[in-house]
Order: structure tokens, then C-alpha cells, then sequence
């Protein structure tokens, strides 16, 4: 397996966003506003920056309904491509619908939308444009362009505008994270008013938004308040509601700074994808059998990397670690640490496990529901350090590197964090999806531990990669 970059997440330099809101459809998270006048029905702008964890269904970002059968819509379609909707039931059904052809499928990446419509254009193609990361989109699946000056049904309405869900059947919720919400009311912006691209790297990267004329109904949510999310800091204050949505949904991973999650298109699930249900931005995971392996979204050749694990039943099996890119999960009731390639704390018995061979019998008292695993690996010397709840096994100390469970793994390998396991775990890899109660940092002051970040150690996102990794 190579090393894959997540696209458009720059390492540093330019414009800094600080915060997204991570969306979860089982807990039917969504926003909600309804406006108090009617505005501009021909023109207006969606821009959004998105990271997405799962890819089956519908998934709406952008929702304003008079009913099921007059809206405006913007999501992902089940296909795994953008789409725009326009349906009006007194003008004879759909009035717009296109697709392009571009398949989105990283759950590993950011990705920039935008749409700009406006429908007083002569011509056709003119009235709606698709942008994904600073790109026009000229090819597309479906391509059906509402008619000249048309009053979009549900657009700028007093009916309510959702974000995360389809209105009218409370459903086609969104799972992953949004950052950098702006809805532009009056005007059709193009792409560069909202983004750029990096002179070095070629990136596309956000740019400061907070000067740009948004309307009557315009909004920009930048999700940076804990205490009110649905917070518009346009100048307008168009709030929108937060439904299911508390602080701990606010999260630093973002499109200029990338944290790892679990890899949902890389797990063995013993043939049956839904024996593994990931959940909460793909950072918490629900397994109804025993040796399941999902490894992360990022990985590292060199450097050094902490992370931590919630452990949430004390019977089941739970293993984490380590697994090389040579490792290879497969369809079989195996995990990592009982194959090669793969170095791992067994939590449900509290023994070490490295390459086939069970190592340190009886390591430690194996943690208990609601315990805090932690892992620390440097890649550059090949030791690996397991801890639970601010101790380190074995009186392993990974700042000095003394009494690591394992040393000598391969620096010049790849790998990637993992987990096996029959159990409800979740992860944090620095942007958690859990309440952290002591809030540390590692020494570039990036995350937020449960427990003190060893010297030299990160967390793993693109800022520190691109430092260390």
C-alpha cells in the first residue's frame, strides 16, 4: 500500500480555519433556520467544505422545502456524486437536476463545493455552476438546467432551510464533517471568492470569506462557538438552531489541518461489511463479532505518533496497535497482531501480540469499560509503548525509549494505527469524539488527550506529517 496524501489539506501557510462540526445521522444531528422574509428566488451561492465518512445513501447539505414535492436541494447522491435539485409541483415536477460526473469517494480527504446559481442567465449552463476544489465541472451524469427566471420554489422563502438532513422525511442526514458553511443570497460567486490555489503545492485552500456581501438570507457558519454552533457571523446573525449537535461535535479537524480517522474501505469484517458500523466522523466503531481490523486513514513512515483509545466493554475483544502496509486484512477470522505485520496490545486478556506470536503474557490488568488505551510508536526506531490511563506498561517511558513492549519493527516500512476488535471502541487521534476531561496537547499544540502527549510525540494530522512524517 502507498502513501496517500488526503487531498486538498494543506500542511501550513495562508488562511487558518479552526473548527468543523461533526454530523452523526444516528443521532439525527442537523441545523435548522427559518427565515423571517422572503428574499432573492433566482440568484444565490452554496459554498461548503466537506469530509465525509460514509458513502451509501443520499446525504444533504443544503435543504429548503416548502414541502416534499417544492424544494431546493444540495447533497451527495447515493452514487457518490454532487448533486442540485430543483422540484416545483406546480410547474410540472423536477425544474432542475445535475450531476456531474466526478465520483467522491475519499473519506480520507476534504473536498470544496460550491454552487452558484442564477437563473436570469440566456444561457442554460450559465444558470447553475458546480465547482469542486476550485474546479468548474463541464462533464455531469445528469444535466437538466431550470428555465430562464425562474422563481425557485422553496429558495429564499420563510419556509426552514436544513443543513444535514432532508426537511420534509427527517432523513438522507449527513455523516462526516462541514467547516466554512456560506449560503450568498443576491449573488452567483464562483469559486476563487472562497478559495484559492497554493502557489507551491497546488492545493486548493480556503480563503477569509468574512468580507463578502451575503444578502438578506445570507449566512457563514464557521462553527468556532462551543456554546452556539448555529452561530452566522456574516453580520446578519441568521442563527441557525443546533438539533443533537453539543460541543463535543465541535472538532479541529479541518480543511487546513486533516486529522486520521478509522478507514471504513479498508476493514475486514469476515465478508460482511456491516459487522463493523462506524459512526461519529468514522472515529467510533460497533461490531456485532469478534476480529474485526480497521486500520486508520493516515499513516507514517517516519516520525513520532501518539494516540489513545476508549475502551466501552470489558468482556469483548480489543486489540490495538500498529499494522505495516504489507499487512493485509482479510476475509478470514484472523486480526492483526495473531498475523504477521501487525503489533498490538490485547485488551481483553492484557498481553502483547507482534507478528503471529503472543509476546508479554499477562502485560497488564486488562482495561476495563470506559478505560483509556494509549499508544505511542516511533517510526524512526521501530519501538512501540502501550499505556493505560496515564501509566505506561512494562515501566515503559517512549520519551526516553526504555522498556518499549516492542522494538525493532521495520523503519522502513509503512504503517498505519489499527484496531481489532468485538467491541465498541472509539478512537482520538487529537480531534475526539468523546469528552476529554484534561484537554493536553502535543508540543505544537495541536490536539486534545486525555492523558500528557510523551515529549516528541504528535498527533496525527497533515501538519504534523508534513513536519515529521
Amino acid at each position: 500500500m502507498s502513501l496517500i496524501i488526503p487531498a486538498n489539506t494543506l500542511a501550513s501557510g495562508g488562511y487558518e480555519v479552526a473548527n468543523s462540526l461533526r454530523f452523526n445521522s444516528g443521532s439525527s444531528d442537523y441545523l435548522t433556520r427559518t427565515p423571517s422574509s422572503a428574499s432573492n428566488r433566482r440568484t444565490c451561492t452554496v459554498s461548503l467544505w466537506v469530509k465525509q465518512s460514509i458513502l451509501t445513501g443520499n446525504r444533504v447539505f443544503f435543504d429548503q422545502e416548502v414541502n416534499g414535492s417544492n424544494f431546493i436541494r444540495f447533497y451527495l447522491d447515493s452514487n457518490n456524486r454532487l448533486a442540485f435539485y430543483i422540484e416545483d409541483s406546480s410547474a410540472g415536477g423536477t425544474q432542475a437536476l445535475l450531476k456531474p460526473s466526478a465520483l467522491l469517494r475519499d473519506v480520507s480527504a476534504w473536498y470544496h463545493f460550491v454552487i452558484a446559481v442564477d437563473v436570469t442567465q440566456a444561457t442554460e449552463s450559465n444558470r447553475v455552476k458546480m465547482y469542486i476544489n476550485g474546479e468548474l465541472q463541464t462533464s455531469f451524469n445528469d444535466s437538466n438546467y431550470p428555465s430562464q427566471n425562474l422563481d425557485i420554489e422553496g429558495l429564499n422563502t420563510t419556509n426552514p432551510v436544513d443543513i444535514g438532513r432532508r426537511t420534509s422525511n427527517n432523513d438522507n442526514l449527513f455523516n462526516g464533517y462541514i467547516s466554512e458553511f456560506c449560503f450568498i443570497d443576491g449573488l452567483a460567486l464562483a469559486a476563487d471568492q472562497f478559495g484559492e490555489f497554493d502557489e507551491d503545492s497546488g492545493i486548493w485552500k480556503p480563503i477569509d470569506v468574512s468580507g463578502l456581501t451575503f444578502g438578506t438570507n445570507g449566512f457563514y457558519l464557521d462553527f468556532e462557538d462551543s456554546s452556539a454552533l448555529g452561530n452566522d457571523v456574516s453580520g446578519n446573525t441568521n442563527n441557525f438552531t443546533v438539533n443533537n449537535l453539543t460541543a463535543i461535535d465541535q472538532s479541529t479537524d479541518t480543511c487546513t489541518n486533516n486529522f486520521a480517522t478509522w478507514n471504513p474501505l479498508w476493514s475486514q469484517s469476515n465478508g460482511n461489511i456491516g459487522d463493523v458500523v462506524f459512526s461519529e466522523g468514522n472515529l467510533k466503531t460497533t461490531t456485532s463479532a469478534n476480529y474485526r481490523t480497521f486500520p486508520a486513514t493516515i499513516g507514517f513512515s517516519s516520525g513520532k505518533w501518539y494516540w489513545e483509545i476508549k475502551r466501552y466493554e470489558d468482556t469483548a475483544d480489543m486489540h490495538t496497535g500498529v499494522m505495516s502496509e504489507l499487512a493485509t486484512p482479510a476475509n478470514t477470522a484472523t486480526w492483526i497482531g495473531s498475523t504477521n505485520n501487525g503489533w498490538v496490545f490485547g485488551c481483553d486478556g492484557g498481553s502483547t501480540y507482534g507478528d503471529g506470536v503472543e509476546g508479554n503474557t499477562g502485560y497488564t490488568a486488562a482495561p476495563n469499560a470506559g478505560d483509556i488505551v494509549q499508544v505511542a510508536f516511533n517510526a524512526d526506531d521501530g519501538k512501540i509503548y502501550f499505556g493505560v490511563n496515564g501509566t505506561w506498561q512494562n515501566s515503559g517511558n517512549p520519551a526516553t525509549g526504555t522498556n518499549p513492549a516492542y522494538t525493532g519493527l521495520d523503519t522502513s516500512l509503512f504503517y498505519f494505527p489499527c484496531a481489532s476488535t468485538g467491541s465498541d471502541v472509539e478512537a482520538n487521534f487529537g480531534s475526539p469524539s468523546f469528552a476529554i476531561s484534561s484537554g493536553n496537547t502535543d508540543g505544537n499544540g495541536y490536539g486534545n488527550f486525555e492523558y500528557a502527549v510523551p515529549s516528541g510525540y504528535y498527533s496525527l494530522n497533515t501538519k504534523n506529517l508534513s513536519e515529521y512524517g
